[in-house]
């Protein structure tokens, strides 16, 4: 039984353990940022396919990129838009990001604070996590904390009451934007609709 107390859970993702929990979009599966080789081993997910590092707040995450002036400029605009929320910014990383977070690239990193209060108490407490959807890849994002105990026994998952149990706000992931030095470009359309 994996089925955990937040504060367990918080412990367990301070010592270097897999953790799951909900999110606003789909529940995440979340590691320590130099523990990131954990999920993916867990999910067998490709290499190519990077992680995002997710944080209670904006603050928390500023460390972990590296622009111009002008660029944090442009960057906050939008993050003070959507943030808390269900957008993933890709920017470039910073030396603090651990190459095993995106090891095919790890000149960029994906970046975001996701408006849920269990979230961001964990967040808070943890400092930011690599995290990714709490599925096998290539599989659909399990929705409840009980799915995910089952496809992942080993996985430290966060106990929820029974209203809470259906933990998905959206069961939509975030949307997916990259800097591309000039402007954005958008990876993936998902809970937050960005035109630009």
């Amino acid at each position: 039984m994996t089925l955990v107390s937040l504060d367990a859970l918080v412990a367990g993702a301070r010592a270097g353990l897999l953790v799951s929990f909900p999110t606003d979009t789909v529940p995440a599966l979340a590691a320590l940022p130099t523990q990131a080789a954990l999920i993916f081993a867990a999910k067998q997910r490709s290499q190519d396919k990077p992680l995002i590092l997710m944080a209670a707040s904006g603050p928390d995450l500023w460390p972990y990129v590296q622009g111009s002036d002008r660029e944090y400029k442009i960057w906050q605009e939008l993050t003070d838009k959507y943030w808390p929320g269900g957008l993933t910014l890709v920017l470039p990383a910073s030396a603090l990001v651990p190459k095993v977070m995106n090891p095919t690239d790890p000149t960029t990193i994906g970046i975001r604070v996701p408006a849920n209060a269990i979230a961001q108490n964990i967040l808070s407490r943890t400092g930011p996590l690599a995290t990714t959807s709490a599925n096998v890849s290539g599989q659909a994002p399990l929705q409840t904390m009980a799915e995910i105990e089952q496809q992942f026994p080993e996985v430290l998952t966060l106990i929820t009451t029974e209203s809470q149990n259906e933990v998905s706000a959206m069961g939509v992931p975030s949307t997916v934007a990259k800097w591309t030095g000039m402007d954005w470009q958008i990876l993936r359309q998902g809970a937050i609709k960005l035109n630009f």
